[in-house]
């Protein structure tokens, strides 16, 4: 069946050659929601929105934590300063934590060098994301968020048919060509039953510390017509913000206050 979600543990149809892809979640663990940060293409700041959902979550007292998916570029333990590496019992790994308590786990905390390239084919970079949700003890968690890489390719698949995703966050850019590239990200999310709660339009604009007026340097936003396409009733739009740009240089991304996502974040927590 072509919208089938392989959750053939809770599926009343009756297939032919049944196959649940569904990963097994962590014995010592459980998760209440997952929620993923998919884009089309990359470069348009879907680890920032992951970071900032986190930290949001983390703020209104939720057992929170972070899966980076996007193994060959993770980015997540810079913005929040995790240096440390991941360690195991001989049963589960073991995450890491924020400073403000946050668990994370990312494919950067198994190198013995950060700058180390992880050099895989797709099929074992979707199997590592599995093992990342299975053989890690997240122990209690309200919100998980993963940070999937760009695209509609093995990873994004693999997470959509082995974790029980309760929804996505699309994350796009203003460029034209976006419109195409986001209906690529839709477009998948609804093949695959998983419902789309937002759409975030990062670097949309630019607001004048002298003139205190919106630049639109990558020219006027469209997102509003795409968000109604696709019948996305959560729209948000980051400015382009120097001072965000350097708490994630420093790793100080638990520091930062706004409430440009506050629609989304209302959506996720209400």
């Amino acid at each position: 069946m072509a919208d089938c979600n392989h959750d053939c543990a809770n599926c009343t149809e009756k297939c032919d050659n049944p196959t649940d892809l569904r990963a097994p979640e962590n014995k010592n663990s459980k998760i209440k929601h997952i929620y993923a940060i998919v884009s089309g293409k990359g470069g348009v700041g879907k680890s920032l929105v992951t970071s900032l959902l986190a930290v949001a979550s983390n703020r209104n007292m939720y057992k929170t934590a972070i899966l980076d998916a996007d193994i060959t570029g993770p980015s997540i333990p810079m913005a929040f300063n995790i240096n440390d590496k991941a360690y195991g019992d001989g049963v589960d790994i073991f995450p890491n934590e924020s400073r403000d308590g946050i668990k994370v786990m990312s494919a950067n905390m198994l190198l013995a060098n950060d700058t180390e390239p992880v050099i895989m084919r797709g099929p074992m970079i979707a199997d590592m994301v599995k093992q990342f949700y299975s053989n890690v003890r997240w122990e209690d968690i309200d919100n998980m968020f993963i940070d999937c890489p760009p695209g509609t390719g093995d990873v994004p698949l693999t997470i959509f048919q082995s974790l029980p995703i309760d929804g996505i966050i699309i994350v796009t850019s203003p460029q034209e060509l976006v419109s195409m590239i986001v209906a690529k990200a839709a477009n998948m999310a609804n093949m695959m039953n998983i419902p789309i709660l937002g759409i975030v339009e990062n670097m949309s604009y630019f607001m004048c510390p002298n003139c205190n007026e919106k630049h639109y340097i990558y020219g006027e936003s469209h997102i509003e017509e795409i968000a109604k396409e696709f019948e996305i009733d959560t729209v948000v739009k980051l400015p382009i913000n120097p001072n965000l740009a350097k708490l994630c240089d420093q790793g100080l991304i638990e520091n930062f206050t706004g409430n440009e996502l506050d629609p989304i974040i209302k959506k996720l927590f209400r």
